[in-house]
């Protein structure tokens, strides 16, 4: 067998991917300047590398081109594949590489800091300083946030103040009491009306609410209220009661499944084209104490089980996560010591995991949103390409039309093309077609060739552009109406053409006798059945405006002497039976004459 043909770049680097070890690690590609451009992980080192150079072409051109670029291979071994993803994810955030997935929110989020010193203080920020003080979070949610530190508020007391409550200064006297003492928010241990250690057991109540743990808190509260009350202390036991069921409440609003489920991650992932959403959900029992949604921008077009392993290694050391269980959509690359993945297919998990989706989901579209208000044309761009890739056209669908006939018991039959250009209703390009091979015969398909004939036979005497997408209401029957009009034309292969039957949205394609099903809630559907739905409701209005012409010439031809040429001038005048009674002497006499005036007048007058 001939030898495989290996990648131009295989050369020069051939004696630096021999060497590398069969271990787990990171790899780093330089370039000429010596730029790290990718980091990678592998279990396998030498295997993961050669595998760049083990063909002259790969499926994705970013691929081909990122190792092309290539001059230098960097690497580092490491104990496990765990080791190797949590260094992946240091060295992509340090070096920022050309080809890597970026992430799109590295950001400062918000702690909540216990502060190491003499009666600590209770606050949020955005700076850990390693100075043995404890730090919660961090809080992807500001609001959720300050929820938490407001419930603290009303829970405990607790100082605010920056003062240094050493033993020292409290038995010096040098403080005074503030208006928080007196309003009842703190317990004045600067000046000895509150010992440390009655001080450091309302912290430790603080620290547990803040890691979830609310029914730890909710108990003892509960054992300190019977306390009271055998003491016959009934308004210490009255406040201690108000305090359970402030915590009762905040801990029902947050509880969403089984409280039973304690210290789970979800992961879920959502993907697109070039971008990925891992949405990441922390729960304590029952209750999501954390939310977040990570944006990553591809590079190479990475894996859904990719995306999700940089996720996870990210989001758990940006969060601080000592989880056992994570829920997830599909099993990621990299497994974890001790860490057991779980996919679900019913319960309370599954049900978390479908929360998680629908976060991201909720996430991918507000950030579209956000994205077509600063760009508008971003969006139809987007559009545009998702309709070329669902229904699998050669051209980008910037120019669209769609054809319906309408016509009322084979009367009256007309026809109506409306035009989108990209992805939005161009309505001054609207057009109708009053049927003219067909008289009295219901014959849609008749119709439909004549009109798609009219229409093309005139932009191609005018010389006009064609569109890349022609959308026909009907199934295979009307859809092979309009290829007889484009086969007269000899346009068959100058564009692409689709029929849109009603009853299931159906996507037919000419020679084609199996449908294409589109998901009911894709995009493209959307814009094809709006294109539908417009071309219907221009032909409906048309068509009733012909009827009513119709029918008032009619009844204005019944007066004897007012011949249909004249009605047609009466119409034209006075739009309506009601404005040519409501019209002046002269104005008819004007109109029409001063005996066909009378005549109207005579006729009208013996109603």
């Amino acid at each position: 067998m001939p030898e495989k043909k290996r990648h131009k770049a295989w050369d020069k680097l051939e004696p630096i991917v021999r060497a590398l070890p069969e271990k787990p690690g990171v790899y780093q590609f330089h370039d000429n300047r010596g730029k790290v451009i990718y980091v990678g992980k592998a279990k396998n080192l030498k295997k993961r590398v050669a595998s760049y150079f083990s063909r002259d072409r790969h499926d994705s051109n970013r691929v081909n081109l990122m190792v092309r670029r290539i001059t230098d291979i960097n690497h580092m071994v490491v104990d496990t594949e765990l080791d190797a993803l949590l260094l992946e994810n240091n060295l992509i955030k340090k070096y920022q590489p050309r080809y890597n997935v970026l992430l799109k929110d590295d950001k400062s989020f918000p702690w909540i800091c216990i502060k190491n010193e003499p009666f600590p203080r209770i606050f949020s920020t955005r700076n850990v300083v390693k100075d043995g003080s404890r730090y919660f979070g961090p809080y992807a949610s500001v609001r959720m946030m300050h929820a938490l530190l407001d419930l603290i508020r009303q829970l405990f007391q607790y100082r605010t103040c920056r003062l240094p409550l050493t033993p020292e200064n409290i038995a010096a006297g040098k403080f005074k009491v503030c208006l928080e003492y007196h309003l009842g928010n703190c317990k004045g241990p600067c000046v000895g009306l509150q010992d440390e250690e009655d001080y450091m057991h309302t912290i430790k109540q603080v620290e547990q609410i803040l890691k979830g743990n609310l029914g730890m808190v909710v108990s003892e509260l509960k054992n300190l209220m019977k306390t009271y009350a055998a003491e016959y202390a009934f308004e210490k036991a009255g406040l201690v009661k108000e305090r359970i069921e402030l915590l009762e409440k905040f801990q029902a609003k947050s509880t969403v499944v089984n409280p039973k489920l304690s210290n789970v991650e979800v992961f879920s992932v959502l993907s697109d084209p070039d971008v990925g959403y891992v949405n990441y959900l922390r729960v304590v029992h029952g209750a999501i104490v954390q939310s977040h949604t990570l944006e990553m921008k591809k590079q190479l077009e990475e894996s859904d089980a990719e995306l999700l392993d940089m996720a996870i290694a990210e989001l758990r050391q940006r969060f601080r996560s000592e989880a056992k269980e994570l829920i997830v959509p599909i099993r990621p690359e990299t497994s974890i010591p001790d860490v057991r993945f779980v996919i679900p297919r019913r319960g309370d998990k599954k049900h978390l995991l479908e929360l998680s989706e629908r976060n991201a989901k909720y996430y991918r579209l507000e950030r579209q949103k956000r994205q077509e208000l600063v760009d508008p044309s971003r969006h139809a761009r987007r559009l545009m390409e998702q309709i070329q890739k669902d229904l699998r056209l050669e051209a980008l669908p910037e120019h669209m039309e769609c054809f319906d006939v309408s016509n009322t018991q084979g009367r009256e039959i007309v026809a109506a093309m409306v035009v989108f250009r990209e992805a939005r209703p161009a309505k001054k390009d609207y057009r109708h077609f009053n049927i003219q091979s067909v008289a009295d015969t219901p014959n849609d398909y008749a119709a439909m060739e004549e009109a798609v004939f009219r229409r093309y036979k005139r932009l191609l005497d005018e010389k006009q552009s064609l569109p890349q997408l022609v959308v026909v209401d009907g199934g295979k029957g009307q859809l092979s109406a309009a290829m007889k009009a484009m086969d007269r034309l000899q346009i068959r292969k100058k564009l692409a053409v689709i029929g849109i039957a009603k009853r299931l949205e159906e996507i037919y394609f000419p020679g084609d006798s199996i449908p294409l099903y589109i998901d009911k809630k894709s995009e493209t559907l959307k814009v094809i059945q709006h294109m539908r739905d417009e071309a219907h409701r221009f032909g409906i209005r048309h068509h009733r405006v012909r009827r009513e012409k119709s029918s008032l010439q009619t009844e204005l031809s019944q007066i004897k002497g007012i011949g249909p040429a004249t009605a047609q001038k009466l119409l034209q005048e006075f739009r309506s039976v009601a404005g040519i009674k409501k019209a002046k002497d002269d104005e008819l006499v004007k109109a029409i004459g001063k005996a066909k005036a009378a005549l109207l007048k005579s006729h009208f007058s013996k109603d």
